[in-house]
């Protein structure tokens, strides 16, 4: 096989990978992000929410111990 067609074929395939890869990180993106926090998807899905103040920081303040 010549080394110019391997190469390129190398390309291509690592490029297409790469693109697969980005798509399904960017489907999986919009779909975590469809629905605002609090609010429950009407298509049926159960997805795992978190409560909002879980969101940042500790959800409960932390205690000092001597």
């Amino acid at each position: 096989m010549d080394t110019l067609l391997s190469t390129f074929l190398r390309e291509v395939t690592c490029g297409a990978g790469a693109t697969l890869i980005t798509l399904l990180l960017s489907a999986t993106i919009v779909q975590s992000t469809a629905v605002a926090p609090g609010t429950h998807a009407t298509n049926g899905r159960v997805l795992a929410q978190q409560p909002t103040h879980a969101w940042f920081g500790q959800p409960e303040p932390a205690v000092l111990v001597d």
